[in-house]
């Protein structure tokens, strides 16, 4: 909460609401607990009095912020919440400043303690003189310490003195600054005059001299030298980063303004850049002003222009008199605030001024014709590792710049000054800690302490965006409070759509708090937290999350159909440019709007799947599975798609259940549609639910056809394959495209036709690349080693599970690791190959429906790694396989493992039978085929292998069935 008594009592909370306190004695005592605030304060007067005023005033405020201890009462604040305490700690700190020479942040700081007086001091605590005397002498102190910054600045208004003057005719400090601010204005005969009157004053009504302090401003006034003009000063570090900006503006220009918002730079790029001019450069500070009327008198001040007889001069023709014939540079700083006036003196100046050349810094252009303009963009990721690495080393002697630097600066936006204020704080923390508490994004808390000496805007992160912020229009504040509801931007429409409106949209470009590229609007993440705090205070949050949800939903629902269709790259590029926006709508909705969580991930499921993104929304679809809301059964189905191996086994079911029970076609083919693949084979969908769109035709098929292929139909299932490529062709559509053909790739792989088989590889990882569909590039990838490793391409296989393990969302995927361990068995490296078959194993205990349908080859491979007498047991658990092709494996594995060559030679046969047809190249298959031989010899070996594929499927099947009983039991 806040606290008021440099004026009426007023207490307020953080939101600003006021809080009401009651009749004027629990008032006093609450005005009289403030003044201690933090300290026991005892009261004179009856106990019970007392109590009943406590009680009044703990009612109108928080439990427990006023406390009963040793025999007296404290209020449980901290001072700086209260006006009081701040404006000493205020008035301390500009004091300081003052005498250090910090004259421009002493003046930002002296205003800010002076503005917290709203009348007189303590009015409700009428028995406390002494410390309203106390108060209001310091606050005469801090008037004219801010009458001193002013003079040594911009200059100070001499009618405003003489009023404090008249009001303090005794206090000398006051009289000598009139003398300075009147000779400062080319009025020095007024000047002497005021030290006489003040002489006569201090003679007739005190009887003393005016002190030595006074005697040598006099002095100093009869001497009347010129003031120097305000140059440059040297940089304490050197500039990193800007050498494109700096060769831009490598030699002068009659106009250049650098433009920017706060933080990034500006004026430190303006002064090396005019440093290097070989000019006479005067620097004009315009932050502090606040009226257009005081820049040409700002500028009169930096350039030391005090000479008598221009009392009554227009400042702008003092300006052009001193300017016409000088080959000068004016730099004019933070010019936003003022900017019309600037503009329009600058405009005067440089028509008048024909050696006059001027370099600017602002948040906004000024607008004029032929000026220059100097964007500056965020520090590229290497400069800005550069600016850290060096600041940091400042801070910590030795400091050596690691990876997390890298991140640290992007969690900064680039943002120099945000970087060197997170320099500084290596003093207290150490790099990880850092990086991991900017991730938390506790950016403004963490940077809140810089350069003592600094105007206060660039002390802190908060007051750089803060300066910024308290310039725009209420309507541009409006908009860029709701704007922070846009997570990595958006489009003109999405802003009308969501805001309400994007009236506001080009100034707030133009004022560097919003950039444009290409159509599309962004902020910097560090204003984006900023605005978002904006946003919350306003109360308007839920109500524009709410609208940004909806938006989203509305596009993913318009993109559905056509990524289903040939322009399906069109809109993934729509999509993928608001990837940001649509995580952060679902996440919004998942826990303040479920219903439209649910549609969100169902409606974008094709976009999910095919750019390679569905295990980002995982997590959140997993939150959604407690219940099926009536009418939500699809989207139902399509979270538990998603939420892969975080969905239970009783999701899964209640999944297969609700699409049996679906009754009509669904709306969004794509989450349900690729059930299969998520969760392995199973039944077949009801014709229904794909019925009526060629898409879903085609994905159906699709499916028969992969039934066909694994399950001891091969030819039929290619045949089929080259239907489905047809049909997908015609659609013009890329993923089912790339599916056939990674499909028939795999089936002409198996028959040994490898030069076909890598020719539709390389057309299907096209495609997908062309998508960005990484996740299913994974598949395809694992698909093509297998077959690599047949044909004894054991280099070749292994690029490719690396690359596969590089596009996996995780670096244990089952299908990668299964690979390596096989390729890590073959070349002899068996602790490397049990340790990432043990990895696959936890994923199949956990769960994992990717490692389910693997479980035949997790079997085998850990059967052969294990001991000889453990191998048979673990062959056998191979066969537990709903589909054909995969017990057809198991038995393969299985036969190796057995020690009677013609018992071999039948089960390799028989998984031919179930098949429907021999893997060509399997090196564990031939090593099995050659100990058979050489036991029995190649005719019975022969014999006893066509005995075993000339069975029926039914006859196969019954061998399976026996093996395994005798693994059951």
């Amino acid at each position: 909460m806040r606290f008021g008594i440099l004026g009426p009592l007023e207490v307020r909370t953080d939101t600003g609401e006021v809080v009401a306190v009651g009749g004027p004695k629990p008032r006093a005592l609450l005005t009289a607990l403030l003044l201690d605030a933090g300290r026991v304060v005892t009261f004179d007067g009856g106990l019970n009095a007392v109590q009943a005023r406590v009680s009044r005033v703990r009612r109108a405020l928080p439990d427990g912020l006023i406390e009963f201890t040793g025999g007296g009462y404290r209020i449980a604040v901290d001072p700086d919440d209260v006006d009081a305490h701040r404006f000493d700690r205020l008035a301390r700190e500009g004091r300081r400043l003052v005498a250090a020479g910090a004259h421009d942040a002493a003046t930002t700081v002296l205003r800010e303690a002076l503005a917290l007086w709203r009348g007189p001091a303590l009015v409700d605590l009428p028995e406390a003189e002494a410390q309203v005397a106390r108060l209001e002498e310091t606050r005469l102190s801090a008037v004219e310490d801010l009458v001193e910054a002013e003079l040594a600045t911009t200059g100070t208004s001499v009618g405003r003195l003489r009023e404090l003057v008249a009001a303090h005719p005794f206090r000398e400090r006051l009289r000598g600054q009139l003398m300075r601010a009147l000779h400062d204005d080319g009025r020095t005969a007024e000047a002497l005059a005021q030290f006489e009157e003040v002489r006569r004053l201090l003679r007739d009504e005190l009887g003393v001299d005016p002190s030595d302090e006074l005697s040598a401003v006099h002095l100093a006034l009869l001497r009347t030298g010129q003031p120097a003009r305000r140059g440059l000063g040297t940089a304490l570090t050197r500039i990193i980063g800007r050498d494109e900006e700096l060769t831009r503006l490598a030699a002068p220009v009659r106009l250049a303004t650098i433009t920017g918002p706060g933080g990034i730079g500006k004026t430190r790029l303006a002064v090396e850049a005019a440093g290097r001019w070989a000019r006479d450069v005067c620097f004009v500070d315009l932050s502090a002003l606040v009226d257009g009327v005081q820049v040409p008198h700002a500028v009169l001040g930096a350039l030391g222009v005090r000479e008598p007889g221009f009392a009554r001069a227009d400042p702008v023709d003092r300006l052009l008199a001193e300017l016409r014939d000088q080959d000068t540079v004016l730099l004019l700083d933070n010019c936003e605030q003022v900017l019309d006036a600037v503009a329009d003196l600058v405009r005067r100046l440089l028509s008048a001024c024909p050696r006059l050349s001027v370099l600017a810094t602002s948040r906004e252009p000024l607008g004029l014709t032929g000026e220059v303009l100097v964007p500056l963009e965020p520090l590229a990721d290497a400069q800005a590792v550069a600016l850290f690495a060096e600041r940091a080393a400042a801070v910590r002697p030795g400091f050596t710049a690691g990876p997390e630097v890298a991140e640290l600066c992007r969690l900064l936006d680039g943002l120099p000054l945000a970087i060197e204020l997170a320099a500084v704080r290596l003093r207290q923390f150490d790099l990880p800690e850092l990086v991991a508490r900017l991730r938390e994004q506790d950016h403004f808390r963490l940077l809140s302490r810089g350069d003592r000496t600094a105007a206060e805007r660039h002390r802190t992160l908060r007051a750089v965006v803060a300066w910024s912020w308290h310039l725009l229009r209420p309507e541009e504040q409006q908009l860029a409070r709701r704007f922070a509801v846009f997570a990595g931007g958006a489009t003109e429409d999405a802003v009308a759509a969501v805001c309400g409106s994007d009236d506001a949209l080009a100034d707030l470009v133009d004022r560097s708090l919003v950039r444009v590229r290409a159509g599309r609007y962004r902020m910097l993440d560090t204003i984006l937290l900023y605005c978002g705090e904006e946003l919350v205070a306003a109360g308007e949050e839920a109500a524009l999350r709410q609208a940004h949800a909806r938006y989203f939903l509305d596009l993913v629902h318009r993109a559905d159909p056509h990524l289903r269709r040939a322009e399906q790259l069109d809109w993934l590029a729509v999509l993928s440019a608001e990837h940001d926006n649509l995580v952060a709508a679902l996440r919004w909705s998942a826990r303040h709007d479920p219903p439209t969580a649910l549609r969100l991930i169902t409606g974008a499921a094709a976009y999910w799947w095919l750019s390679g993104r569905r295990d980002e929304v995982a997590e959140v679809a997993a939150t959604l599975l407690d219940d099926v809301p009536e009418g939500f059964e699809e989207e139902y189905v399509s979270c538990v798609v998603h939420a892969g191996s975080r969905a239970s086994d009783a999701q899964r079911a209640r999944a297969l259940d609700v699409l049996r029970s679906l009754d009509r076609p669904l709306r969004h083919p794509f989450g349900a549609a690729v059930w299969a693949m998520a969760h392995g084979p199973g039944p077949r969908l009801p014709v229904q639910l794909l019925h009526g769109d060629p898409w879903n035709a085609a994905l159906e098929r699709l499916g028969e056809a992969l039934i066909e292929l694994v399950d001891g139909h091969p030819a039929a299932g290619e045949k089929s394959l080259e239907d489905v490529l047809a049909r997908f062709r015609r659609l013009g559509e890329r993923w089912g495209t790339a599916q056939a053909l990674d499909w028939l790739a795999f089936a002409a792989g198996r028959r040994g036709d490898w030069t076909r088989a890598h020719e539709l590889w390389e057309r299907a990882l096209a495609l997908l690349t062309e998508l960005g569909a990484r996740l299913e590039l994974v598949d395809v990838l694992c698909r093509r080693a297998e077959c690599l490793v047949r044909q004894g391409e054991w280099a070749a296989a292994e690029a490719d599970y690396r690359r596969a393990a590089e596009l996996s969302a995780r670096p244990d995927a089952p299908p990668v690791d299964l690979g390596l361990a096989k390729l890590a068995r073959l070349r002899g490296d068996l602790p490397e190959a049990r340790r990432l078959v043990d990895r696959v194993r936890a994923a199949l205990a956990a769960g994992d429906p990717i490692a389910v349908l693997l479980r035949t080859g997790i079997a085998t491979e850990s059967a052969r790694l294990a001991p000889p007498e453990q191998a048979l047991p673990r062959h056998r658990e191979a066969l537990d396989n709903p589909m054909a092709g995969g017990v057809a494996d198991g038995l393969e594995g299985l036969a190796g493992a057995v020690d009677d060559g013609e018992r071999a030679a039948f089960l390799l046969g028989t998984a031919v039978a179930l098949r429907g047809a021999a893997v060509v190249g399997d090196p564990d298959v031939s090593r099995v085929v050659d100990r058979a031989r050489d036991v029995i010899g190649p005719e019975a070996f022969a014999e006893a292998y066509a005995r075993g594929a000339g069975q029926s499927r039914e006859q196969a099947l019954a061998v399976v069935e026996e093996e395994l009983s005798a693994f059951r039991r």
